[in-house]
């Protein structure tokens, strides 16, 4: 119970953090001119989001850092707050959040402007980063490589473990990057995901894990005070492809990566959507299956505003973030 309250109060500290540092981070990427350059193929109502400014998700990592590192700096005086266990979501963090600046700063004034990098390019350095974050979870965490969730049985993957690891990484954190297209929307799925593992972590009494997780919560809802339609910042992929890889570094961290699909239900249907789009679109010669992807285009094509797309993809969330911790309690 006393971890739990910890986490909370972690959380909470984490959050007034945010929203304090939010007002000066908008001034500054305004004066920088650091501002979205919406696609051309996008629903017309999102021309008016032209020039918001991006690279927000620098607004979640610096209260979440700077809580991290602080708490492991008093942990030398003798008091066991946070342990070495949250230096590696921390690193991989960070390491997905530099890619995810370079992107966003190629797109913004690089000589691929509205682009971004290659998505060959990318999609390697994910690869590349996410391996050496697998080799580290097996080797030097120790970390469960399967839990069963009906039975707590840990399962050895042995030589699988590491592509599944990567694949997890480097899926979630495209993810959660094409989830990150709406008001709000990337920010509240990432928060529930979070919570829900922080609370997996707890019942684990991966205690500094759990308070990692709950930092990130506080900090994604004061992200959300900017960000919540009509939005004043994105995290851009600076934050995307940086809370997608450190989802998958927790989950993977528990041993719960099956209840992914349940716990990110809306980032793993925002992917799958455009694979289906991608294939059938070569299968059929240039039709579509669906009026456009990423999925939560398709939804406001079809007729739903913004904020219904946003809370009802949300509701959806927490209803199979419900059943994926309902998998973890049985027993």
């Amino acid at each position: 119970m006393e971890n739990t309250s910890v986490a909370i109060a972690l959380s909470g500290l984490s959050f007034i953090m945010t929203v304090i540092w939010g007002e000066p981070l908008i001034r500054i990427l305004n004066a920088w001119r650091i501002g979205k350059i919406i696609r051309q193929d996008g629903p017309d109502e999102h021309s008016a989001k032209m020039g918001t400014p991006t690279m927000g998700g620098f607004m979640i990592l610096i209260p979440v850092t700077l809580i991290t590192v602080l708490f492991n700096a008093v942990s030398i005086f003798g008091f066991n707050l946070l342990g070495r266990s949250v230096l590696l979501p921390l690193l991989s963090m960070w390491a997905y959040a530099v890619l995810g600046m370079i992107d966003d700063w190629e797109g913004i004034r690089g000589p691929r402007r509205g682009l971004g990098m290659r998505a060959v390019t990318k999609f390697a350095i994910q690869i590349v980063i996410a391996v050496g974050i697998a080799i580290a979870l097996r080797d030097i965490l120790d970390v469960p490589q399967l839990i069963w969730f009906t039975s707590n049985e840990v399962i050895s993957l042995g030589a699988f473990y590491i592509p599944i690891a990567v694949f997890i990484i480097v899926g979630m954190s495209n993810a959660v990057n094409f989830t990150d297209g709406l008001d709000g929307l990337a920010g509240l799925i990432a928060a529930t995901a979070f919570a829900a593992y922080g609370f997996v972590a707890v019942m684990q009494g991966q205690v500094y894990l759990a308070r990692f997780c709950f930092s990130l919560v506080g900090a994604l809802f004061g992200f959300l005070w900017f960000n919540v339609h009509p939005a004043r910042l994105f995290m851009g992929d600076t934050g995307s492809l940086a809370l997608g890889a450190t989802l998958g570094v927790v989950a993977l961290m528990t041993g719960q990566w099956l209840i992914i699909p349940l716990l990110a239900v809306i980032p793993v249907s925002e992917a799958l959507s455009v694979v289906i789009q991608v294939l059938y679109f070569k299968a059929t010669g240039g039709k579509r299956f669906f009026r456009m992807a990423p999925l939560h285009h398709h939804f406001e094509l079809i007729g739903w505003s913004e904020t219904q797309v946003v809370q009802r993809f949300w509701l959806v969330s927490l209803v199979f973030t419900m059943l994926g911790m309902a998998l973890v309690l049985v027993e």
